[in-house]
């Protein structure tokens, strides 16, 4: 006949089952923080994308001839629209201009 479990030897885990959980446990948030700083790069990177593209001649001679007229705004409007630059680094290239 099998012997009777007490309460406290169901509820206590054997080692080895222990042992297996807590690795467990490490290896769930191992994964979580690679995933996490995956996410964090990848939204980085979109951000501030490595190959902006050069403005052409005729953007610059466009940009510069609105600068010229007192039409700043429009013409860091035009070098957005054309480069994707962002409206502080728009500003910043007509401002050199």
């Amino acid at each position: 006949m099998p012997s009777l479990l007490t309460s406290s030897q169901l509820l206590a885990a054997p080692p080895a089952l222990a042992a297996s959980t807590a690795g467990l446990v490490a290896l769930t948030a191992v994964i979580v923080a690679a995933v996490i700083w995956l996410i964090i790069l990848a939204v980085r990177l979109t951000k501030s994308p490595r190959n902006r593209p050069n403005p052409s001649v005729d953007l610059v001679d466009q940009a510069r001839e609105l600068k010229a007229l007192g039409q700043i705004q429009e013409a860091v409007f035009l070098v957005r629209g054309e480069t994707g630059m962002s409206q502080r680094a728009a500003s910043r290239f007509v401002n050199r201009l």
